[in-house]
Protein backbone atom coordinates (compact mmCIF):
# COMPACT_ATOMS: atom_id res chain seq x y z
CA UNK A 1 0.00 0.00 0.00
CA UNK A 2 2.96 2.53 1.05
CA UNK A 3 4.55 1.41 -2.55
CA UNK A 4 1.35 2.50 -4.06
CA UNK A 5 1.28 5.72 -2.32
CA UNK A 6 4.69 6.62 -3.16
CA UNK A 7 4.50 5.32 -6.90
CA UNK A 8 1.73 7.71 -7.37
CA UNK A 9 3.15 10.58 -5.45
CA UNK A 10 6.18 10.11 -7.91
CA UNK A 11 4.06 10.47 -10.90
CA UNK A 12 2.68 13.42 -9.44
CA UNK A 13 5.68 14.90 -8.98
CA UNK A 14 7.00 13.87 -12.56
CA UNK A 15 4.13 14.82 -14.24
CA UNK A 16 3.98 18.43 -12.42
CA UNK A 17 7.58 19.00 -13.02
CA UNK A 18 6.78 17.97 -16.98
CA UNK A 19 4.15 20.45 -16.70
CA UNK A 20 5.93 23.58 -15.63
CA UNK A 21 8.90 22.57 -17.99
CA UNK A 22 6.74 22.88 -20.52
CA UNK A 23 5.25 25.88 -19.12
CA UNK A 24 8.57 27.46 -18.69
CA UNK A 25 9.67 26.96 -22.55
CA UNK A 26 6.16 28.36 -23.78
CA UNK A 27 6.85 31.11 -21.80
CA UNK A 28 10.37 31.76 -22.20
CA UNK A 29 9.50 31.38 -26.07
CA UNK A 30 6.90 33.43 -25.92
CA UNK A 31 9.00 36.49 -24.32
CA UNK A 32 11.61 35.65 -26.30
CA UNK A 33 9.68 36.16 -29.96
CA UNK A 34 7.63 39.23 -28.52
CA UNK A 35 10.92 41.10 -27.20
CA UNK A 36 11.75 40.57 -30.57
CA UNK A 37 8.99 42.07 -32.56
CA UNK A 38 9.32 44.97 -30.10
CA UNK A 39 13.19 45.43 -31.05
CA UNK A 40 11.46 45.69 -34.93
CA UNK A 41 8.55 47.53 -33.88
CA UNK A 42 11.04 50.45 -32.30
CA UNK A 43 12.49 51.22 -35.42
CA UNK A 44 9.33 51.81 -37.72
CA UNK A 45 6.91 53.88 -35.23
CA UNK A 46 7.15 57.16 -33.73
CA UNK A 47 5.28 57.48 -30.11
CA UNK A 48 4.09 60.40 -28.70
CA UNK A 49 4.98 61.56 -25.00
CA UNK A 50 3.42 63.82 -22.85
CA UNK A 51 4.80 64.38 -18.97
CA UNK A 52 3.09 66.94 -17.00
CA UNK A 53 4.58 69.07 -14.09
CA UNK A 54 3.02 67.00 -11.55
CA UNK A 55 0.09 65.16 -10.66
CA UNK A 56 -2.19 67.83 -9.37
CA UNK A 57 -5.42 67.67 -11.35
CA UNK A 58 -4.22 71.17 -12.96
CA UNK A 59 -0.82 70.28 -14.37
CA UNK A 60 -2.63 66.97 -16.25
CA UNK A 61 -5.57 69.00 -17.51
CA UNK A 62 -2.54 71.41 -18.71
CA UNK A 63 -1.01 68.18 -20.10
CA UNK A 64 -3.72 67.28 -22.22
CA UNK A 65 -4.64 70.67 -23.72
CA UNK A 66 -1.07 70.56 -24.31
CA UNK A 67 -1.13 66.78 -26.01
CA UNK A 68 -4.52 67.58 -28.00
CA UNK A 69 -3.04 71.49 -29.95
CA UNK A 70 -0.04 69.64 -30.51
CA UNK A 71 -1.79 66.29 -32.08
CA UNK A 72 -4.39 68.78 -33.91
CA UNK A 73 -1.28 70.67 -35.63
CA UNK A 74 1.20 67.91 -36.16
CA UNK A 75 -1.19 65.24 -37.35
CA UNK A 76 -2.34 66.45 -40.55
CA UNK A 77 1.27 66.94 -41.64
CA UNK A 78 2.58 63.43 -40.81
CA UNK A 79 -0.60 61.62 -43.10
CA UNK A 80 1.23 61.81 -45.96
CA UNK A 81 4.51 60.27 -44.51
CA UNK A 82 6.10 57.04 -46.15
CA UNK A 83 8.22 56.32 -43.51
CA UNK A 84 9.40 56.88 -40.07
CA UNK A 85 12.63 58.55 -41.71
CA UNK A 86 10.34 61.13 -42.68
CA UNK A 87 7.99 61.70 -39.99
CA UNK A 88 11.06 62.47 -37.87
CA UNK A 89 12.33 64.61 -40.66
CA UNK A 90 8.98 66.26 -40.75
CA UNK A 91 8.75 66.22 -36.78
CA UNK A 92 11.90 67.61 -36.25
CA UNK A 93 11.43 70.46 -38.69
CA UNK A 94 8.41 71.61 -36.54
CA UNK A 95 10.07 71.83 -33.57
CA UNK A 96 10.26 75.41 -32.55
CA UNK A 97 6.20 75.58 -33.82
CA UNK A 98 5.29 72.64 -31.21
CA UNK A 99 7.30 74.59 -28.87
CA UNK A 100 5.68 77.81 -29.30
CA UNK A 101 2.00 76.27 -29.22
CA UNK A 102 2.60 74.42 -25.75
CA UNK A 103 4.21 77.09 -24.53
CA UNK A 104 0.86 79.36 -25.64
CA UNK A 105 -1.57 76.84 -23.90
CA UNK A 106 0.19 76.62 -20.83
CA UNK A 107 0.34 81.08 -20.71
CA UNK A 108 -3.12 80.78 -21.61
CA UNK A 109 -4.02 78.57 -18.92
CA UNK A 110 -2.15 81.06 -16.19
CA UNK A 111 1.28 79.35 -16.15
CA UNK A 112 4.76 79.68 -17.11
CA UNK A 113 6.49 76.24 -17.07
CA UNK A 114 8.98 75.76 -19.66
CA UNK A 115 9.06 73.31 -22.60
CA UNK A 116 11.19 70.88 -23.75
CA UNK A 117 10.47 68.96 -26.77
CA UNK A 118 13.18 66.05 -28.56
CA UNK A 119 13.07 63.08 -30.12
CA UNK A 120 14.35 59.93 -27.75
CA UNK A 121 14.08 56.63 -27.09
CA UNK A 122 11.50 55.53 -23.84
CA UNK A 123 10.54 52.94 -22.45
CA UNK A 124 6.61 52.09 -22.84
CA UNK A 125 4.46 49.72 -21.15
CA UNK A 126 1.98 47.54 -23.19
CA UNK A 127 -0.78 49.56 -24.91
CA UNK A 128 -3.86 48.23 -26.78
CA UNK A 129 -4.99 51.39 -29.72
CA UNK A 130 -8.59 49.88 -30.71
CA UNK A 131 -8.06 46.53 -32.08
CA UNK A 132 -3.80 47.35 -31.95
CA UNK A 133 -2.00 45.92 -28.93
CA UNK A 134 2.02 47.10 -28.97
CA UNK A 135 3.75 45.02 -26.30
CA UNK A 136 6.25 46.74 -23.83
CA UNK A 137 9.27 47.83 -24.71
CA UNK A 138 11.68 50.52 -25.64
CA UNK A 139 10.22 52.55 -28.34
CA UNK A 140 11.24 55.94 -30.73
CA UNK A 141 9.65 59.32 -29.32
CA UNK A 142 8.67 62.78 -29.76
CA UNK A 143 8.34 63.60 -26.20
CA UNK A 144 6.89 67.04 -24.49
CA UNK A 145 8.09 67.65 -20.56
CA UNK A 146 6.17 70.21 -19.13
CA UNK A 147 8.00 72.18 -16.18
CA UNK A 148 9.34 69.89 -13.64
CA UNK A 149 8.30 66.48 -15.84
CA UNK A 150 7.17 64.33 -12.85
CA UNK A 151 3.55 63.93 -13.31
CA UNK A 152 1.76 61.12 -14.90
CA UNK A 153 2.48 60.59 -18.48
CA UNK A 154 0.42 59.95 -21.68
CA UNK A 155 1.49 58.41 -24.89
CA UNK A 156 -0.13 57.07 -28.53
CA UNK A 157 1.65 56.44 -31.68
CA UNK A 158 2.13 59.47 -33.88
CA UNK A 159 3.16 57.76 -36.89
CA UNK A 160 1.60 55.74 -38.50
CA UNK A 161 -0.84 57.57 -36.85
CA UNK A 162 -2.63 56.49 -33.81
CA UNK A 163 -3.46 58.94 -31.48
CA UNK A 164 -7.07 59.63 -32.71
CA UNK A 165 -8.27 55.98 -32.23
CA UNK A 166 -10.88 54.68 -29.97
CA UNK A 167 -8.26 52.89 -27.50
CA UNK A 168 -11.14 50.25 -26.05
CA UNK A 169 -13.48 49.73 -28.79
CA UNK A 170 -13.29 49.03 -32.64
CA UNK A 171 -11.25 48.42 -35.33
CA UNK A 172 -8.72 51.35 -36.47
CA UNK A 173 -10.08 53.00 -40.08
CA UNK A 174 -8.81 51.50 -43.51
CA UNK A 175 -6.31 54.38 -44.18
CA UNK A 176 -4.39 53.62 -40.75
CA UNK A 177 -4.16 49.64 -41.30
CA UNK A 178 -3.60 49.93 -44.61
CA UNK A 179 -0.54 52.36 -43.46
CA UNK A 180 0.57 49.57 -40.16
CA UNK A 181 0.82 47.12 -43.28
CA UNK A 182 3.00 49.09 -45.22
CA UNK A 183 5.60 49.68 -42.30
CA UNK A 184 5.37 46.01 -41.09
CA UNK A 185 5.76 42.73 -42.28
CA UNK A 186 3.38 40.49 -42.15
CA UNK A 187 4.19 38.71 -39.35
CA UNK A 188 4.77 42.03 -37.14
CA UNK A 189 1.04 43.02 -38.38
CA UNK A 190 -0.68 39.78 -37.14
CA UNK A 191 1.12 39.89 -34.04
CA UNK A 192 -0.31 42.79 -33.13
CA UNK A 193 -2.96 44.04 -34.90
CA UNK A 194 -6.47 41.83 -33.80
CA UNK A 195 -9.67 41.11 -35.77
CA UNK A 196 -12.39 40.87 -32.68
CA UNK A 197 -12.26 42.40 -29.03
CA UNK A 198 -11.58 38.55 -28.03
CA UNK A 199 -8.21 37.96 -29.92
CA UNK A 200 -7.33 41.98 -28.89
CA UNK A 201 -7.76 41.23 -25.51
CA UNK A 202 -6.12 37.86 -24.71
CA UNK A 203 -3.08 39.12 -27.06
CA UNK A 204 -3.17 41.89 -24.47
CA UNK A 205 -3.09 39.80 -21.59
CA UNK A 206 -0.13 37.95 -23.30
CA UNK A 207 1.97 40.96 -23.99
CA UNK A 208 1.32 41.86 -20.00
CA UNK A 209 2.37 38.61 -18.97
CA UNK A 210 5.46 39.17 -21.12
CA UNK A 211 6.08 42.54 -19.79
CA UNK A 212 6.43 41.22 -15.60
CA UNK A 213 8.45 38.08 -16.91
CA UNK A 214 10.66 40.96 -18.51
CA UNK A 215 10.73 43.03 -15.69
CA UNK A 216 11.31 40.22 -13.16
CA UNK A 217 14.39 39.12 -15.15
CA UNK A 218 16.27 42.86 -15.74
Amino acid sequence: MINKIKIRLSILILSLVAIISIMTISISGEVKKISNASQDYKDKLIRFHVIANSDSDEDQNLKLKVRDAVINYLQPKLLESESIEESELIIKREYSELEKISKNIILQNGYNYDVKIGIDYSEFPTKQYSNVVLPAGEYKALKIIIGEGSGKNWWCVMFPPLCFVDEEKGIIDKDTDDKLREVLTEEEYNLIAQKTSNQTNRVQIKFKIVEIVQNIVK
